[in-house]
């Protein structure tokens, strides 16, 4: 596996990996790699002739200083994984390397980017646009890999790379879990050994939801209203719990064919987020 830290020496191996043509899949990450990473990767060998992985913890995306100095990095471990995995190429740069000291430009998807998650981290999806298009610009791979439990940021980069005019494919897959259903997170480090058992209950008044829809329920903010009180009195500090449309996140009309839940909420250091689509019939 080539490593490499610098743009110049990621041009260079990049054309010498495709030099007969050969597609490029890329699974971006912000490392501390677990399972779910690794189902993207394994995704990744199956689409293309390539793979790539890019390991930066994006500052742009952080709206406090201490959740950025304290985000979990474990370059070391990473990088051992990812061989094991057979990745072509690690691309893990250093901040300096992606963001000149002039760089005044940003990414803004209306919208997708201002609710839910956006609304409760003002500038994190101006982050998460910026450099997903700098990889895509660098990189330029045939297909991107994205885990469907971060939703809303799969919505919002599909929305951006259509809008302009990447070529390449945005996919997501399925969110990969624990045992008891705790959606596999970097931030789950971050739990107590009591709050990892109090976690799943996140999952569990989404899925309460879920059959709530299911069985035909379209009192959608009284649902969301008590969905919020379970995980209250759970432990959480609620951020959301919201019920929208699967396209683009709007609120529900009532005649959806399918729709999505989704939550944050604070256990303790860790802020958790999840979500479960629902489909209630064939389009």
């Amino acid at each position: 596996m080539q490593i490499c830290k610098h743009i110049n020496s990621l041009q260079q191996e990049l054309a010498a990996l495709t030099i007969q043509g050969e597609s490029l899949a890329l699974v971006p990450t912000m490392g501390n790699l677990h399972a779910g990473h690794m189902s993207l990767v394994r995704e990744a060998r199956k689409l293309a002739d390539r793979v790539v992985v890019s390991i930066f913890v994006n500052p742009m995306q952080f709206d406090r200083e201490e959740d950025l100095a304290a985000y979990p990095r474990t370059l070391e471990e990473d990088i051992a994984k990812l061989e094991k995995a057979r990745v072509d190429l690690l691309f893990s740069p250093v901040a300096d390397e992606i963001y000149s000291e002039k760089a005044i430009s940003r990414i803004h998807v209306p919208g997708l980017g201002e609710q839910l998650e956006g609304a409760s981290r003002p500038g994190h999806f101006d982050g998460v646009a910026t450099i997903v298009a700098k990889l895509f610009n660098l990189i330029q791979p045939d297909v991107a890999l994205f885990g469907e439990k971060d939703f809303q940021q799969l919505l919002l980069i599909r929305r951006m790379a259509e809008d302009l005019n990447f070529p390449v494919t945005v996919m997501g897959f399925p969110t990969v879990r624990e045992s008891d259903g705790l959606a596999m997170s970097s931030r789950n480090g971050y739990l107590s050994s009591e709050q990892r058992q109090q976690a799943p209950a996140l999952y569990a008044s989404l899925q309460k939801l879920e059959l709530a829809l299911r069985e035909g329920k379209t009192d959608y903010a009284e649902l969301e209203l008590q969905a919020n009180k379970d995980l209250e009195i759970a432990g959480f500090g609620v951020d959301y719990v919201a019920i929208r449309r699967v396209s683009d996140l709007g609120e529900p009309r009532g005649d959806e064919a399918e729709l999505v839940v989704l939550a944050s909420a604070w256990l303790g250091k860790a802020r958790l987020i999840d979500n479960i689509p629902v489909i209630l019939r064939d389009s």
